[in-house]
């Protein structure tokens, strides 16, 4: 009877590649060898979830080199802010990472309001965790569904994407748009809650922890799975930190590190959720911490719900914030006001400033710098995805070519926060 061979445990010492962290170089033995193939994995592949190329060597079917090859995309996101009134570079900032693009539109507008010393109402920072947490959820989904579908586990595609919907549907129903929605101003919010928000969003916390069982009854058990996933893309804690990784990628490999919990922001400090946490540092242990995160999110939402202040949802500083569409007809200095924060933008006082949230990939940071202008001097945002996608050859390591979609995939990297 044949036995299948155990997988390996995680190793100990580094196996981040030398001299190019993120270049796993053939070895001496077979740099020679006429049997090492080179071939192009992407940029165009599905699988590389966006427009990502790999250039593998292959001996057999063990991967023996690689290296990532970045710049397809060719987005400029953070050039085309520095053009941008503050008011207006609002919009770039979700289109940076289209899956959290509300973490990237909060990142931004907390920094904005750090160099003001602009304080926000309670109840728009609590409604901005809530939201946060939602499109921390929505992320994740479209990463299990995808990263299901990779393996061949294609119904777990068609159930997230059905809770996906369920969220989307809320950001619209709050915001009238389902992605990119600018709901979050320097300030506070757009518009206060609608009152539906509330019952649509209840039903929702009901039902997504009774989803995420079904997602577990489907793989957790299943051999096929969990083949595909444990003891492979090993990543140790001492290399996730050497490397620069956050989010799940590095709580996956066993460190406790979770900017929610070690540096709270908005009303994180006031809500009692768990940080999961596991030492595998396999690509099961990354699918586990995700699947927790999205429990504990849940909770979150609940508390926010049940505590959300009432009192304004924006600051009142007409020089930042629109006036209340009311008054427009009403007002000449209001209509005024309007006018110029829309054509103009207003003043940041000159300095700099660095802000970091835990978007669902990690640590997103924006740091800002002004001159007492209208527009930013220098946007720069600190994007979890590329700061993962470094670990891709570590994680290769003694691979084989069939493994290669479900590690990536891991990694959960976003090609438009790589190619910012």
């Amino acid at each position: 009877m044949a036995v299948a061979p155990e997988r390996p445990k995680i190793y100990e010492g580094s196996r981040v590649p030398s001299p190019v962290p993120t270049i796993l170089e053939i070895p001496p033995g077979l740099r020679d060898s006429e049997d090492i193939l080179e071939i192009n994995f992407g940029p165009n592949h599905p699988s590389t979830h966006g427009v990502l190329r790999l250039v593998i060597e292959l001996h057999g079917e063990r991967v023996v080199g690689l290296r990532a090859v970045v710049g397809y995309l060719h987005t400029g996101f953070e050039k085309n802010m520095e053009q941008k009134s503050w008011w207006k570079a609002i919009t770039y900032a979700p289109r940076i990472d289209y899956l959290a693009f509300q973490n990237n539109e909060l990142v931004f507008v907390l920094a904005v309001e750090k160099m003001l010393g602009l304080e926000v109402p309670a109840r728009a920072t609590w409604m901005r965790m809530l939201l946060a947490e939602l499109n921390r959820i929505h992320s994740h989904l479209v990463w299990l569904g995808t990263a299901a579908l990779e393996l061949g586990a294609i119904s777990m595609f068609w159930y997230c994407f059905r809770e996906r919907d369920r969220i989307l549907d809320l950001f619209e129903l709050v915001a009238g748009y389902r992605m990119h929605t600018r709901y979050f101003q320097v300030g506070g919010l757009a518009e206060d809650v609608p009152p539906g928000f509330w019952d649509e969003c209840a039903k929702f916390v009901e039902v997504m922890p009774k989803a995420v069982d079904e997602y577990e009854a489907l793989v957790n058990r299943n051999e096929i799975w969990l083949e595909r996933t444990q003891g492979l893309g090993l990543l140790s804690a001492d290399d996730a930190i050497a490397l620069g990784q956050s989010g799940p990628v590095l709580r996956g490999s066993g460190v406790d590190w979770d900017l929610r919990r070690a540096e709270p922001y908005l009303a994180y400090d006031q809500v009692d959720f768990r940080v999961p946490v596991y030492q595998e540092g396999d690509v099961y242990a990354r699918y586990r911490v995700r699947m927790e995160e999205m429990r504990e999110s849940v909770r979150i939402v609940d508390q926010a719900l049940r505590r959300m202040p009432g009192g304004p949802w924006i600051a009142d500083d007409r020089k930042v914030v629109l006036p209340p569409r009311e008054e427009l007809h009403t007002s000449m200095e209001s209509l005024i006001h309007h006018f110029k924060i829309v054509t103009e933008g207003f003043r940041v006082p000159e300095g700099e400033v660095y802000v970091a949230v835990e978007s669902p990939r990690g640590e997103l940071g924006c740091y800002l710098v002004s001159d007492g202008g209208p527009k930013p001097w220098r946007v720069k945002f600190r994007a979890p995805s590329f700061v993962a996608l470094q670990a891709t050859a570590t994680a290769m390591s003694n691979a084989l070519i069939a493994d290669m979609i479900a590690i990536v995939g891991s990694l959960d990297t976003v090609m438009g926060e790589v190619d910012r």
